[in-house]
């Protein structure tokens, strides 16, 4: 029951939920207006428009609780509109994400244990906040400890603090501190559901890690694969899925996989993180040919005004600020995949907003089935022996 008041008027709500067996709940939604002074001449006005938007009300909250069809397809082919590149740019803002038929999540995820990386800002903290209130049990990494332990309260904020959450330090850059957070999830957790390989960044200057990768290849694709490897046989045992955050960069940059250390080429940050994201996507379609008990998807979350984005592209930010989404609509496909794409029907796609999308859109960047055999011998050569035990992390 809830009630409001102001000037003129008094509000009274009653929402009754009644089960129908085990599937199904009757929600009875009553309102009650009373109006005073001169309140009551617009009352007896607005009755005819009050009960019309009330019948929509009611509407859109069944349509929000009733759980969402699953129709998974492959990618589409490019429209003629995808092809233009500057207008399929525009679904790339807010218009894209408000323009979508549903935006509720109406499926929870008790029971079901999510790993999450880069869940302390911007779109992996959206992520995780919505996860946990959906139910999930949620496994945090991330390179460094206060920013997990702060992000862990406005999770538990955001939710409620009902769902256990566990913290794993580790620069993802990095085998060592990979391996061990590997081996740490596969000893401490029962099982794996979903693991979100969303850590990533982009930087301007060339640099290396202690095994000689150029970072933006190490942090964007490499962690992701060694991440990924080391936790197939969970994610097998529950028939689970792996959900990559790539980037809508990826279209403009095509794949050298002879070159991705950027040790021929003149090195650019942004393409260097354009080409990283696109073999990521690349992996995915492989990994869903490879391993069909498990679901491996794509996606890209648009243009999202993130501390790393303010950090990383401060020319982009300041001149796209004002179409930029924020981390909730960024992150929102995410949620999605992981609570609605339970099939294996649509594995190995590419997704914005809830629906699939091509894979390339401009000649000369698709990648064939031959380049992606070779990414993934390049990858597993670079990737050594994760299962092999390493030191306690602690956690």
């Amino acid at each position: 029951q809830l009630q409001g008041t102001g000037a003129g008027v008094r509000a009274d709500d009653c929402i009754d939920l009644m089960p129908r067996g085990s599937q199904r709940t009757r929600i009875r939604y009553e309102a009650e207006l009373r109006f005073s002074g001169l309140g009551r001449l617009g009352g007896a006005l607005l009755q005819w428009p009050l009960r019309r938007i009330g019948r929509a009300a009611v509407e859109g909250l069944r349509t929000a609780l009733t759980p969402e069809p699953v129709l998974l397809a492959p990618s589409a082919p490019p429209s003629l509109k995808q092809r233009l590149v500057l207008p399929a740019a525009l679904d790339f803002t807010p218009h894209g994400y408000r323009a979508m038929p549903r935006k509720a999540h109406s499926t929870f995820l008790d029971g079901r244990t999510i790993v999450i990386t880069g869940p302390t800002a911007g779109i992996g903290l959206a992520a995780a906040c919505e996860l946990s209130r959906l139910g999930a049990r949620l496994v945090l990494v991330g390179r460094d400890r206060a920013r997990l332990e702060t992000a862990a309260q406005q999770i538990l904020d955001f939710a409620g603090g009902a769902h256990p959450l566990r913290l794993l330090e580790a620069d993802l850059s990095e085998p060592t501190p990979l391996a061990r957070a590997a081996s740490a999830i596969r000893a401490g957790e029962a099982r794996v559901d979903v693991l979100i390989n969303n850590a990533g960044a982009l930087f301007a200057e060339r640099g290396l890690t202690v095994d000689g990768h150029e970072r933006s290849f190490a942090i964007n694709l490499l962690a992701p694969y060694r991440m990924t490897s080391a936790l197939l046989p969970m994610l097998a045992r529950s028939r689970g899925r792996v959900i990559n955050v790539s980037s809508g960069g990826q279209y403009l940059q095509p794949l050298h996989v002879a070159d991705l250390d950027w040790t021929r080429t003149p090195y650019d940050g942004v393409r260097a993180y354009a080409q990283a994201k696109r073999g990521l996507v690349a992996v995915t379609r492989s990994w869903a040919e490879r391993h069909p008990q498990i679901g491996f998807h794509a996606m890209h979350p648009g243009w999202v005004a993130t501390p790393g984005v303010a950090k990383s592209l401060p020319g982009f930010h300041r001149v796209m600020r004002r179409v930029l989404r924020d981390p909730r609509m960024g992150a929102d496909t995410i949620v999605w995949l992981c609570a609605v794409a339970r099939e294996r029907i649509g594995s190995g796609s590419f997704w914005l907003d809830r629906r699939a999308v091509p894979f390339d859109l401009i000649p000369g960047t698709a990648v064939s089935a031959a380049e992606r055999a070779r990414l993934l011998e390049h990858l597993a050569a670079r990737a050594g022996d994760l299962h092999t035990p390493v030191p306690a992390l602690s956690a």
